[in-house]
């Protein structure tokens, strides 16, 4: 049975979109997913399923939607997609924790890369369906604003390479 790795957007991030892990997980089962299991709570959950990732990515969303009174973003991602992820980071040198991944629905363009803003010593690449950002000072103090965020999420690669293990053991 395949193994999927969802990535909510915008939970329990600044105080925004509580959602307690346990809650969530009871969703993935209710929903007839298989060995649920959540990591940190921003909204990260290993599973499997037998349903297509359009069909996981909907169910989670509408369930997401009715818990919260708002749409809550779901990308899906399986085990194979995030490990190729972790292997074609461009900045394999840097600090795992100073390295992210902003997770799209979409083949990411130039042009996102284009439109930053507020960038200092900020490094982005294009990926697959996600977007490198290095972030040599690290996150807490970057002024760097990514439009194309609003439709995404991040992972750093700490966080990334956890959830493939995870994933390798169920």
């Amino acid at each position: 049975m395949p193994i999927y790795i969802a990535l909510l957007r915008a939970v329990n991030v600044g105080g925004t979109g509580k959602l307690p892990m346990s809650d969530l997980k009871a969703m993935c089962v209710d929903a007839g997913f298989e060995s649920v299991q959540t990591y940190i709570a921003s909204g990260n959950v290993v599973f499997k399923s037998t349903k297509k990732p359009a069909t996981i990515k909907s169910n989670l969303e509408a369930r997401l939607e009715a818990y919260a009174g708002k749409p809550v973003g779901v990308l899906i991602r399986t085990t194979a997609e995030m490990q190729a992820i972790l292997t074609n980071n461009p900045y394999p040198k840097a600090k795992p924790n100073q390295i992210t991944a902003l997770f799209l629905d979409r083949k990411p363009k130039q042009a996102d890369i284009d439109d930053v803003s507020g960038a200092k010593n900020e490094e982005l690449s294009l990926g697959k369906k996600e977007i490198y950002v290095h972030y040599p000072d690290g996150m807490g103090v970057t002024k760097l604003k990514i439009p194309a965020a609003k439709a995404g999420t991040t992972r750093n690669m700490n966080t990334i390479s956890k959830l493939i293990d995870i994933a390798n053991k169920v």
